[in-house]
This record gives structure tokens, C-alpha cells and sequence, in this order.
């Protein structure tokens, strides 16, 4: 108990004094996460849009498809990515393999579905509302998609937030294609698993408590983007 007290005392004290690894591993976690959310909304938001206006023969096995992948394994999208970046794979050459670059990319393929689903859930009850007056304004499929990306903006911006949440807990892929390399691949759950290994509780501690905060973040982000509660309603 007396170990705990102590590694709990001293995470405060490294928090507190914005020790050098603390914040060089966090900022490098949320450079990763952000930049691949921002990737997987540029991705997933327009065809959330698409998928909610466009009619096609296979667009019921595309959706399911779709929400079959919210579920894919992250140490497998790891493994892909590690195989498709190795040496001997065909993007090797790139040399993009233990870099952010290559966590970056796992991490797209992890939220690009997440973030595409929940899109077009939002959009497809927007489009029901809209359609018959978007299609009487003989606006074009691309107009229909804008319009309703725009108007759907804050459930979208809900979305993109789910998906920066799960990206910055992200351990397994992480791992397999950044290899945590200090200084360089290392971010804040690699290096919670790290150093919980050496013992090293204080600093694991440290990062558990800039992970626990960025989490209720972006949690209370989406409470009032999404404005779950307002004044006329319990």
C-alpha cells in the first residue's frame, strides 16, 4: 500500500512540475490520434453521406460490412499495416515502418469505420427528413450530401470525437507497427504498458492520469456537442 501511495504522490509531482517525458510522450499521442481522426473524418464522413443518399444494388452488404469492421480486431489492422510496410512487403521501400507515420495509418484503419457508421446513422434519419425537398429543388447527389453534412454537423462532430476516443487508448496495432521506440514511436498507452513492466509506477501513473483526463475530455466534448441535456429536457 505504501508502494502505491508513493508512485501515486510522485505521478502528481511529475505532473505537476511538466516533467520532460510526461509531455514529449503526450504530445506525440495526441499527434498521432489527432491527425489520424482527422484523416478518418475526411474519409468517413463523406461516405456516411454517400451511403445515406446513394441507392445501389450492394448498399445494404456495404453497410453491413461497414459496421461489421466498428469491431476489427486492432492488433490485426496492426499486423496488415506491419506486413504491407515491412521490407519484404510492397510498401516497403517507404521506409515508413516504427515511424508515427505507419501508427498513424493502423490508426485510420481502425476509426475510418467507426466514424463512417455512426455518420451514417445520423445521416440517413437527416436524409429522411430532407429528401423530398432536397429532390424537389432538383439539387445534384453531391448538393444532397453537403447539405446534409452541414446541417448534421454537430452529430458529426459527435462522431468524430467517438473516434478520436477510441484512437487515443489504442494499444495493439500501435505497438506492432510503432514498435515504442523512445523518443520516437513511444505514446502515452505504450508507454503505460512499459513501464509498468520495469516498475516504474510513478511515470506509468503519470500517463494513466493524462490518459484518464483527455478521456473525460473528449467524453464531456461529446456530452455538449451533441447536447444531450438542455433545459427543457431531465
Amino acid at each position: 500500500m505504501t508502494d502505491i501511495w508513493e508512485g501515486l504522490v510522485q505521478a502528481v509531482l511529475l505532473i505537476i512540475t511538466l516533467d520532460a517525458d510526461l509531455l514529449e510522450i503526450s504530445a506525440r499521442s495526441l499527434y498521432v490520434t489527432v491527425t489520424a481522426t482527422l484523416i478518418a473524418a475526411a474519409i468517413g464522413l463523406p461516405l456516411g453521406g454517400w451511403l445515406a443518399v446513394y441507392r445501389f444494388r450492394a448498399r445494404r452488404g456495404v453497410i453491413a460490412v461497414l459496421n461489421a469492421l466498428m469491431g476489427l480486431p486492432p492488433v490485426v489492422v496492426g499486423l496488415i499495416v506491419y506486413l504491407l510496410l515491412s521490407r519484404s512487403g510492397p510498401l516497403g521501400v517507404l521506409g515508413l515502418l516504427f515511424t508515427p507515420t505507419a501508427m498513424i495509418i493502423a490508426q485510420v484503419i481502425i476509426l475510418t469505420p467507426l466514424i463512417a457508421s455512426i455518420a451514417h446513422q445520423a445521416l440517413r434519419e437527416l436524409w429522411a427528413e430532407y429528401h423530398d425537398l432536397l429532390i424537389s429543388l432538383n439539387t445534384t447527389r453531391r448538393q444532397r450530401i453537403v447539405t446534409l453534412l452541414w446541417d448534421a454537423r454537430r452529430a458529426l462532430l459527435t462522431a468524430a470525437l467517438a473516434g478520436f476516443g477510441r484512437g487515443i487508448g489504442e494499444v495493439g496495432a500501435i505497438m506492432i507497427v510503432g514498435g515504442n521506440i523512445d523518443q520516437a514511436t513511444r505514446v502515452l498507452t505504450t508507454a503505460i504498458a512499459l513501464e509498468t513492466g520495469k516498475g516504474n509506477f510513478a511515470l506509468a501513473l503519470g500517463l494513466g492520469f493524462v490518459l484518464i483526463a483527455i478521456a473525460i475530455g473528449v467524453n464531456l466534448a461529446i456530452h455538449f456537442a451533441s447536447r444531450t441535456e438542455v433545459s427543457s429536457r431531465w
